[in-house]
């Protein structure tokens, strides 16, 4: 099955960038009311799209054949050449934050942030993909914001992105607490 383009001029769609086809595709009720950042930690930062396409595609075998998931766990990935390279999508169910997984957008900035600051037109792509996801209905317009390690213990998304996040707007500093009907 394949997932429909978003019109957004910097746009690498799953064809573009080699992904093969999920496993199973889960959609959940639109609009998400979180929005949860990530850094891939490994691999590192890409600055071509031909890096960044490579990028995708070894996170994507790293999580459909090393860990079994029905694909990359994310719904979007930026690169270092400024592109959002499209993984699940919006309103489908990702595997990126037990207990959000049916609840949010997941948004990977490619490479290694815990001591480093992701450049400028990667954070502003982070931004325009969240803006878009509000403007189109995917996104509600209160969402929450969270960096990784709010939700799970892990130092994701490094020190130095969720610096950065916890001073955007609609950051969250404590989550709100999923109750436990809720988890999936």
């Amino acid at each position: 099955m394949s997932h429909p383009p978003i019109n957004l001029p910097n746009i690498i769609n799953r064809s573009d960038w080699g992904a093969r086809e999920p496993k199973l595709i889960e959609h959940f009720n639109r609009p998400a009311p979180y929005v949860i950042i990530h850094h891939s930690y490994i691999p590192g930062a890409c600055e071509t799209t031909d890096d960044c396409k490579k990028a995708m595609r070894s996170m994507q075998d790293f999580h459909q054949i090393d860990r079994g998931w029905n694909d990359i766990g994310y719904s979007f990935a930026i690169g270092g050449d400024g592109n959002i390279y499209y993984g699940r999508g919006f309103n489908v169910v990702g595997a990126h934050a037990p207990k959000y997984n049916n609840k949010s957008v997941g948004i990977c900035l490619i490479g290694d942030w815990r001591t480093e600051l992701p450049s400028e037109k990667m954070l502003k792509a982070a931004q325009a993909i969240i803006k878009y996801g509000i403007e189109n209905g995917h996104v509600d317009p209160n969402y929450e914001l969270y960096g990784h390690r709010q939700v799970r213990n892990t130092e994701c998304p490094g020190d130095r992105l969720f610096n950065e996040i916890s001073t955007w707007s609609h950051f969250s500093p404590n989550p709100t607490e999923i109750r436990k009907n809720e988890i999936r």
